[in-house]
Parts: C-alpha cells; structure tokens; sequence
C-alpha cells in the first residue's frame, strides 16, 4: 500500500498503484514492494499494539494500520502520539502544538485513501540517488503525476506523494475537493498552498510520528512556521516565480533581508536559491 515501507534493503518501497497490469491502474487485493522489479506481495497490516520507535517512518505504518483498520468497518481512527521538539544542529527547536497535528492527521488520513483506492489516477513514487524535492521533479501527464524521492529517505514518500497528488488534481480539474478555497488560483499562489500542505505533512511525521531528519524538507517546515514560507520559495524558484520575486525585490527587500538573515543563524549557511549546489532551487 501507499504508505507500506519495506525494511530490507535490497528492496525500495513504492506506491502500489503504480503498478499497471492487467487489471488496470490498481489491484485492490495486492500490494507492492519495489526493487528493480515489482513483486506483488500479500497484503498485510500491522496490529496497533506493534508500532513503536524505528528507522522508518512510523507515520506510513500506524496510517496503513488505520486504512486497514477502516477496510475491516471497526471504526478504529490514527491517535497522533504526544509530540516533541524538532532540533537542528544550531539548537533552534520547533515545537508544534497537539491540537493541530489531530487536524493535520484528518486530511492526511483522507488524502492517503483516495490516493490509494481512486481507480481515476496514478502517483509513481521514483526513487533517486539524491536529495531532492517535490516540485523538481514532478511531472504529470495524462491521469499520471511522477515524483523522485531519495531513496536513502523512504520516509518522504508519503510527503512528496501529497504535492504530487495536489497537483495532479488540479490539472484533472478536481483540486477544490482537497483545497476548496484554493481551488482557481493559479501560478505562484497555487505552489504557496500546495507547499504549505506539504509542509504539514512533514511537520507531523517529524514531530509525532519520529520521522528522521532530512535537509531539505526540515528547511521548509522551519521557515513555513517562521513566517517565511513566500521568501523561502521566491529565493529558491527565483527564475521559476520571476515577477513575484522581482515585486518582492521591489517592495519588500527588508523582508528578504530578514528571512536571510534568520535562516543563517537557524541552519548555519544561506538557504537555497543562495548557496551553491543547494536543494530546493529551481524546477
């Protein structure tokens, strides 16, 4: 299933609803591990009482438990467990409050279902030998979105899977079913919405589910809560978002400034879009 994650490593996980064979775009009675091949395997959940801390990322696993839980009609919902500070390597923590990973967890839960069971469409998670981010690789065609994850952080999936599924909606004309107020918007204020979603997403994975670090996804749940998420993709997509970042060069240098500045003294370099080699920058 979409959030089922495979230990052993000479196996990469994936979204089983990128296989297409010849039942068509899903099998609902399998699920899929990747490698360099595609083996169905049995489906299979874990219970409640087997969740506990590991590598991987537990969020994927207690969800699928809650999906399988659902199938079964036992009316069993995901409990968020009590969350904990997010530290980088400065020492600056991120704290996010209970109450909104119980709100985060409703549409990620229901995002995750129709992402496994909607027979209309397909999200191929790719993985990579690098790090990266949603929106460098994404590509749509057709009823199909694809996004690379790096594969030495199977974690991300469930996260990239989110801005790939947004996207996909809104090109088959169907975003206002998961972002209603958001749903006309185009260009750059369509990408702040669908990023902030993403962000939220990660946010709960690393401060409930215990979600390892990763760079570049940590960057952006810091700056979102920061206040900076407009700065942070407008320095990092500058060429991607040109007239938006040409009217914040114009009338709001001071904000760029500060977000530079605040990024410097949390992640100890200057954040993508100004550093060299950086993850994150351009599309």
């Amino acid at each position: 299933m979409v959030f089922e994650f495979i230990a052993a490593s000479s196996f990469f996980p994936c979204a089983p609803n990128s296989y297409r064979g010849v039942r068509g775009v899903k099998g609902f009675d399998l699920n899929y591990t990747c490698s360099y091949w595609r083996l169905p395997r049995g489906l299979a959940f874990p219970s409640a009482g087997s969740v506990g801390p590991r590598r991987l990322f537990v969020l994927a696993t207690v969800l699928a438990a809650a999906l399988g839980w659902a199938g079964c009609g036992s009316g069993r919902t995901v409990v968020v467990p009590p969350t904990r500070p997010i530290i980088v390597s400065s020492g600056e923590r991120l704290r996010a409050a209970p109450e909104r990973m119980d709100s985060i967890v409703v549409w990620l839960e229901a995002e995750t279902i129709n992402i496994r069971d909607d027979p209309t469409f397909l999200i191929r998670a790719v993985p990579t030998a690098r790090e990266t981010l949603p929106w460098l690789t994404l590509s749509i065609e057709g009823d199909t979105a694809s996004v690379q994850y790096d594969r030495a952080h199977p974690d991300v999936t469930t996260v990239f899977n989110v801005y790939a599924h947004l996207h996909l909606m809104k090109s088959m004309g169907r975003l206002d079913e998961w972002l209603p107020e958001h749903a006309d918007k185009q260009g750059f204020e369509l990408e702040r919405e669908i990023v902030a979603k993403t962000a939220d997403a990660w946010l709960i994975g690393r401060a409930a589910f215990g979600a390892p670090a990763y760079g570049p996804l940590d960057e952006l749940i810091y700056a979102k809560e920061a206040g900076y998420l407009d700065p942070f993709l407008l320095v990092a997509r500058a060429e991607e978002f040109a007239e938006e970042r040409a009217a914040w060069d114009r009338d709001r240098a001071g904000e760029l400034e500060a977000y530079r500045t605040w990024f410097r003294r949390v992640f100890d370099r200057e954040p993508p879009g100004l550093r060299e080699g950086a993850v994150g920058q351009g599309r």
